[in-house]
């Protein structure tokens, strides 16, 4: 049974290879943004048991599953049902680019407006993921990444 957990840093590619295993391999796909975050402007965190209850919901109702994101608490809360892992690692000048070139998000922004708004916070914090240490962050994803005993891979940028 395919359990996979995709995760890296903003515009890594997490939520283009979680739709395409989801496709390929008729996985639910949970994508975290969708219920990291409470609604408002400045974004808020939902409370972490709200957010444990509802990926509990997810993987109770779905046998085969991807799941991806870039909060490693919430990652966590998923490790020991996860059969894969999978850390998208590219480089920060890569997501940079991924994330200038984002489609809009409808399931994040009611408008491309308001995605584009966001855009160079979005660019800033991508920036510091090497120097963050929040759930964010790179040393948080490696810490995750070294934690999970079964199979997992760590994927760089692409060659070229």
């Amino acid at each position: 049974m395919q359990r996979i957990v995709i995760f890296g840093n903003s515009g890594a590619g997490k939520s283009t290879l979680a739709s395409q295993l989801a496709r390929s391999g008729q996985l639910a796909h949970l994508d975290l943004d969708s219920l990291a975050w409470q609604p408002g402007t400045p974004p808020e965190r939902r409370p972490l048991a709200d957010s444990a209850r509802d990926i509990a919901h997810f993987t109770s109702h779905n046998p085969a599953w991807v799941i991806e994101g870039c909060y490693a608490d919430l990652l966590e809360l998923v490790l020991p049902e996860c059969s894969e892992l999978i850390f998208l690692n590219p480089g920060v000048e890569v997501c940079v680019a991924n994330c200038r070139a984002r489609p809009w998000e409808p399931h994040k922004y009611a408008s491309k407006a308001e995605q584009d708004a966001n855009l160079e916070m979005l660019l800033d914090w991508v920036r510091k993921y090497d120097s963050r240490d929040d759930e964010f962050s790179l040393r948080s994803h490696r810490r995750l990444f070294k934690s999970f005993n079964g199979p997992k891979r760590e994927l760089g940028a692409p060659p070229g």
